[in-house]
């Protein structure tokens, strides 16, 4: 039986599928585990190209681009493996990328999800910046990785090659058990792309499960393959979706502070655009704050339906200061110099 279905998302990605699919395909030979590929109603010739150079690969043809999340939703809903790896199309694996974290999953009944390594495509001796060696958020919600912090990505000196359990797993090669996958929700829709991987893996960790890194797996991930690194339709997604993914999973206590501090940076983000003359950027933050207050409604509803799901909301993968404060004034930009406060 295969345990493990490697589902690859794809939505016009021809050309990334002819670049990445064959390291996937030719280092995923086990017996154990499936190739599998979901295409968002693509309209360029990725269909025909797979039906002839990859016939023996399971393709599920969705009917419209669902994004990123509910693409993922009605794919893994078609399945029955028992774990399931979430990896973009613009990854290429190594030769043993599968093993240890399959092996982690069948020894440890706690871990629900797991990522590798992450290192970049374009520069195989730094991290990437979709995960680099596990994922966290301080306490206002700001993302951040070991490996790394903001705009700053380290290179990889074996500084980092401990696996340790973080708070999310990057969505470029998300490894997850595929009953807590369906339990927990699946990855939110209404988040179309970017940050629904840290919303799940949040809830993940409400309900009391693990996730890690696992640095005996290395993938190499191009990133902004979709979408470029600096489009505003990116910094809205990565604005408004930290809105949502807050207000769903912050415990009570924490939820007004914390959204009076939220309202004041993004506030202070979009009048820097607008003194820096960035008018796209500065209109995403404040299209991004509109369409959050627009959604809070339904948002409501998730969070009334989630909150008796928790039975733990302490993380210690939660940095209790903020990155933000740390790496501008305190000029704190690497991992290893916030660890420490990590591990209190």
């Amino acid at each position: 039986m295969n345990r493990i279905g490697i589902v690859i998302l794809n939505w016009n990605g021809k050309e990334l599928l002819k670049q990445f699919l064959p390291s996937v395909v030719t280092h995923s030979k086990r017996e154990w585990a499936e190739v599998i590929v979901a295409d968002n109603a693509s309209t360029d010739d990725s269909i025909a190209f797979l039906e002839q150079e990859y016939p023996d690969i399971r393709l599920i043809q969705l009917d419209k681009n669902y994004g990123f999340a509910e693409g993922y939703n009605r794919a893994l809903a078609q399945l029955d493996h028992e774990y399931f790896v979430l990896l973009n199309s613009d990854v290429e694996v190594s030769e043993n990328w599968l093993d240890s974290i399959y092996q982690q999953f069948e020894n440890n009944a706690d871990i629900a999800a797991a990522q590798p390594k992450i290192k970049a495509y374009h520069n195989k001796s730094g991290f990437e910046y979709a995960g680099a060696a596990g994922g966290f958020i301080d306490y206002l919600g700001y993302p951040f990785c070991r490996g790394r912090i903001l705009d700053t990505i380290e290179e990889d000196t074996a500084q980092y090659d401990k696996n340790i359990d973080v708070l999310w797993a990057s969505g470029a090669a998300l490894f997850i058990r595929a009953e807590i996958y369906k339990n927990t929700g699946g990855l939110d829709g209404d988040f179309f792309a970017h940050m629904e991987e840290i919303d799940l893996c949040w809830r993940i960790k409400n309900q009391g499960y693990r996730i890690i890194c696992d640095t005996n797996s290395t993938v190499y991930h191009v990133g902004g393959a979709t979408l470029p690194n600096h489009s505003s339709r990116k910094l809205f997604l990565n604005f408004r979706n930290n809105l949502l993914m807050l207000y769903k999973n912050l415990p009570p206590n924490k939820f007004i502070s914390t959204f009076f501090y939220r309202m004041v940076l993004d506030g202070v983000a979009a009048l820097k655009f607008l003194l820096g003359g960035e008018f796209a950027n500065f209109a995403a933050v404040f299209k991004a704050h509109m369409s959050f207050y627009g959604m809070i409604g339904q948002f409501r509803k998730k969070r009334k339906e989630l909150l008796p799901l928790v039975s733990k909301n302490h993380h210690k993968e939660i940095y209790r200061n903020s990155i933000i404060f740390d790496y501008f004034l305190r000029s704190k930009k690497r991992y290893s110099e916030i660890e420490q406060q990590l591990k209190a």
